[in-house]
């Protein structure tokens, strides 16, 4: 997701040094579980959401700059433009979900969602957020029964929107869960939730507080918010979480080019950080997707002229690496 540059100045120094010219190959990883899964055409896409469909292992990429999605079809080494910028009046696409009907959820963090049919690229629906005032439409999960759950890193909330209105072609976003009232105190122009997943089986969500460092279960049933007994780190820069059915948790850490792996228990309130990689080569990595056998990260390249502020230098290739053994 994006980041104010107000928070930026020392999460910097821990971040990407140096830069390479445009178009040239990405950093080159220190950690040999690291290569490059696909490239993405473009000289500024600073891509940000990623997602996949497990009925043909076909992945789509979100621009956080101007809302191309792109699409990476099994064995290709470049991805190619799904739905072009502008799309339907889609500024950003920073979350992005193939829910298991094979629909294609795209959030713009400054309106709200749109559901594309992912074999024409037809919209199906829209939601949009009620009210005015700031607002960041973050990331989002789709529960079992088809119910969209989204993160507004600004409001601190959780909206919901139900299959019904999916049906009915959108509709507005309504606020499910309130987590303000329970978030650490964070300082002014920094951001709170960001990604979001659910268990398999339709229990409860996750969200992280990235400011915080703070993990969040909001039962789906009671509507109880706990904060999650951490043991081993935080999750401090948390952006993009990966929940497995086995319960483990897999988490980019943006400015610190992390990656870690974490053990929920069965009833997800305590979870234990296993693993950890560090690698320049991430370039900030905003999220991730785990399949069998490999975990794609998206390398988004915000400190190079993107989101993030002019930083050092110009971007590389983008592209979205390939982590094995995570």
């Amino acid at each position: 997701m994006k980041l104010p540059v107000t928070a930026l100045t020392t999460a910097l120094t821990t971040a990407l040094a140096g830069s390479l010219i445009l178009g040239a190959a990405p950093a080159r990883a220190t950690d040999a579980r690291i290569s490059t899964a696909f490239s993405i055409p473009g000289t500024k896409v600073y891509p940000e959401g990623i997602a996949t469909d497990p009925r043909t292992h076909t992945v789509y990429v979100g621009s956080y700059a101007d809302g191309t999605v792109y699409r990476a079809r099994p064995g290709r080494s470049e991805a190619e433009v799904f739905l072009p910028s502008g799309t339907d009046g889609r500024h950003t696409a920073n979350g992005l979900r193939v829910d298991s009907r094979g629909r294609l959820w795209v959030t713009d963090s400054t309106a709200g969602v749109s559901v594309y049919d992912v074999g024409t690229g037809a919209r199906l629906a829209r939601f949009g957020v009620a009210g005015t005032g700031p607002r960041f439409v973050n990331d989002l999960t789709v529960t079992p029964d088809g119910t969209a759950y989204l993160t507004d890193s600004v409001r601190g909330v959780v909206y919901r929107a139900a299959p019904d209105h999916l049906a009915a072609g959108g509709g507005t976003l309504s606020v499910a869960y309130d987590l303000a009232p329970v978030l650490r105190p964070r300082p002014e122009g920094t951001y709170s939730l960001n990604g979001i997943t659910s268990d398999r089986a339709g229990r409860y969500l996750l969200t992280v507080d990235m400011t915080g460092g703070d993990l969040y279960r909001v039962d789906l049933r009671s509507g109880a918010v706990v904060r999650v007994a951490l043991s081993g780190g935080d999750l401090k820069a948390a952006d993009g979480l990966d929940l497995s059915p086995d319960g483990t948790l897999r988490v980019a850490h943006n400015t610190t080019n992390t990656l870690t792996r974490w053990l929920l228990t069965a009833d997800g309130t305590r979870a234990r950080l296993l693993h950890t990689i560090t690698d320049p080569s991430f370039q900030i990595p905003t999220t991730l997707a785990h399949t069998a056998g490999r975990t794609l990260v998206v390398r988004s390249q915000f400190d190079k002229g993107g989101p993030m502020g002019p930083g050092g230098g110009t971007p590389t290739t983008f592209t979205v690496a390939s982590v094995r053994g995570l």
